[in-house]
């Protein structure tokens, strides 16, 4: 990626998708070039927690809202500690911030981050045919970076796809890091970082939960030296068939038949340690308002997603596998997505979406309080 942050509003930008399909418009955020996945999201309101989410690692986001940036941006906010979208597409920006909160504009934070945009394009279009044709390579060009279109095409078609991408290291932390439970510390939880969220560690910790954060390359030895009453695998990029190690470690963890949960990227390794197959889905889910129904209690959530993958797991059928009966516990109303499984035999369930959901909205913070539950239970 290449980028310059200069004032950006009138210069021209284009994006153009693999298929061929151009859009035309004017850039956003720094100029320049970028390439990703071509995504949409179908949040009217989060944008900055969208933003810093880094399983948006190496996609291109286009926000299906048509006015975005109206409330700017605060040092509050963010999931993390930097911008991980690869481009961001939006329809008509605010050219004026409007929040007591806010501490400059979106165009701004995009500019100084380095992030490509593109504005002024028919958004609702763009979603439409991702829809239709399915998520797909993208890259967005402004400013020096547009020469004739049929080069810009050809290297569209070059960058790399998210099938077979190993992402998950590229986003994690570095070095393991504590955060404290808040009041009374009751229990000790290692979590494998594969892209995790800032508001993550903060709803155990709300639970008296000292969470001890563990880079993408833990091993087994690792998740066992801060002596944890429950292991918790996180959300994060890329392609869940390419992520041996964390389905390693967490087989381990399942013979040990320590308390689990696993929630987005998460959920897939649990797929795989189970023994199911993942795969990519046509668009995916990215939002925050995808229906999904809890099996276990029947109640109807509204939910948070950011995922294009997904577990192939039997929805009409308990499963047997290497570390006892499974289940399908929570499905997608749209189409029938898998959104969690859990085991009957030990302490162990995962969703394919996002619980903490900063933004909202909050239908699914009870998981936190069933991953308690399950670790009280085998305390006792």
């Amino acid at each position: 990626m290449t980028t310059s942050t200069r004032g950006t509003a009138r210069v021209p930008a284009v994006l153009v998708l693999e298929d061929g399909r151009i859009f035309r418009g004017r850039a956003y955020g720094a100029v320049g070039e970028t390439f990703g996945e071509a995504v949409f999201s179908t949040g009217m309101t989060g944008y900055q927690e969208t933003l810093t989410d880094p399983s948006y690692h190496r996609q291109v986001v286009v926000m299906t809202a048509p006015h975005v940036g109206n409330t700017g941006v605060n040092d509050e906010d963010p999931e993390s500690a930097r911008i991980w979208v690869a481009g961001y597409v939006v329809r008509d920006p605010a050219r004026v911030s409007s929040n007591w909160r806010a501490q400059r504009s979106l165009d701004e934070e995009l500019r100084h981050q380095g992030v490509v945009g593109i504005q002024g394009i028919d958004t609702r279009a763009l979603t439409r045919h991702l829809r239709e044709r399915g998520a797909m390579r993208v890259g967005i060009f402004s400013g020096s970076a547009l020469p004739d279109e049929g080069t810009l095409l050809a290297e569209v078609r070059q960058a790399p796809e998210m099938t077979g991408a190993d992402l998950s290291a590229e986003v994690a932390t570095k070095e393991p890091y504590v955060v404290p439970a808040i009041g009374e510390k009751k229990f000790t939880v290692a979590a494998v970082d594969l892209g995790i969220k800032g508001m993550t560690p903060h709803r155990m910790a709300e639970r008296g939960i000292e969470v001890h954060v563990l880079p993408a390359t833990a091993t087994a030895e690792d998740v066992y030296a801060v002596r944890p009453d429950g292991v918790f695998f996180s959300n994060g990029p890329g392609d869940p068939a390419t992520a041996d190690g964390p389905v390693a470690v967490m087989r381990e963890v399942l013979r040990r038949k320590t308390p689990l949960f696993g929630i987005c990227f998460g959920n897939q390794i649990l797929g795989r340690a189970l023994g199911f197959g993942t795969y990519k889905l046509k668009y995916g889910h990215r939002g925050i308002n995808q229906p999904v129904q809890d099996r276990t209690t029947g109640k109807v959530e509204v939910t948070a997603h950011n995922h294009g993958f997904a577990v192939d797991a039997p929805l009409d059928k308990v499963s047997d596998t290497p570390f006892g009966r499974a289940e399908v516990s929570h499905v997608c109303l749209n189409d029938n997505v898998v959104e969690g499984l859990q085991l009957l035999d030990q302490p162990a369930f995962s969703v394919q979406y996002h619980p903490e959901a900063a933004a909202g909205p909050h239908d699914a913070a009870y998981l936190f309080d069933r991953f308690v539950t399950l670790m009280e239970a085998e305390r006792a």
